[in-house]
């Protein structure tokens, strides 16, 4: 993925210091993208116009309409701004109805799907391992470094950052990255959701949803987030910057090389 993907230039009016100058500056791009479930247009995503099925497929799971562990029949791209997903069966209880989404708003049909606890763990992740993935989040988030204009998304493992996209909505972009993961059988038991963002609600669904254990975040969590993170056995760590983190719920997956007391 390059930035001219991402981004194009406009001629721009800039006033700095009491002087006015004309200047070329980057912008980023946007598309609806239309995603199509067994032959139905089922939504419309405001996104940045790359990895369509990585999004239209990590779409699907953060709905809870397939399931992580699922298979699909056939995914293609007929058009650049199309995906058409052809599976057995949606679950139970899914209403099939075309939704334009643009990025500001949340998303969700509601009780299609329950949202899944996960498993304790114990040591998943070292603090100098946690602070080396978020640093080269930061380090690759090359579109936003030049227009300021996109959220960053990425998985994450004991080596470090798997994969990593940038789209113009936060919800996009990770869903993104479990659309990467489904498509690649990537298993998420050990991984954690790396953002550059705040975690908000919609964020921990999505990551329940894909039975991720674990989420990073150079921003804040929502006090809902924390509160059901710790129901469903989900750790978030939060202000990762520097030499430093918050870890706001399940501690016992971040090895503190510490005595516990």
């Amino acid at each position: 993925m390059s930035i001219q993907e991402l981004t194009d230039t406009r001629e721009v009016t800039a006033y700095d210091s009491g002087q006015v100058t004309l200047s070329l500056e980057p912008l980023v791009t946007e598309r609806y993208l239309k995603v199509k479930l067994n032959g139905e247009e089922v939504v419309r995503l405001a996104s940045s116009p790359h990895a369509g099925r990585e999004l239209a497929v990590g779409y699907l799971i953060s709905e809870g309409i397939l399931d992580p562990d699922g298979s699909l029949l056939s995914i293609d791209e007929p058009e650049s701004d199309v995906v058409e997903i052809v599976m057995e069966a949606p679950p139970r209880g899914y209403t099939q109805s075309v939704r334009t989404i643009n990025t500001c708003i949340g998303r969700g049909y509601g009780a299609v799907k329950p949202l899944q606890q996960q498993p304790p763990g114990k040591g998943l992740f070292t603090p100098e391992q946690l602070l080396a993935i978020i640093s080269e989040l930061d380090e690759k988030s090359y579109t936003f470094k030049k227009t300021g204009g996109v959220h960053s998304a990425g998985l994450g493992g004991p080596d470090g950052l798997i994969q990593r996209f940038e789209d113009i909505g936060r919800h996009n972009a990770v869903d993104k990255v479990f659309g990467y993961a489904f498509l690649n059988r990537i298993p998420l038991h050990d991984k954690c959701l790396v953002l550059s963002g705040r975690v908000a609600f919609e964020i921990l669904q999505k990551a329940a949803h894909n039975r991720i254990p674990f989420i990073l975040s150079r921003s804040a969590p929502t006090l809902l987030t924390v509160d059901r993170a710790r129901e469903l056995g989900i750790t978030v760590v939060g202000f990762a910057r520097g030499q430093r983190f918050n870890v706001y719920s399940h501690p016992e997956r971040v090895c503190f090389n510490r005595t516990e007391g």
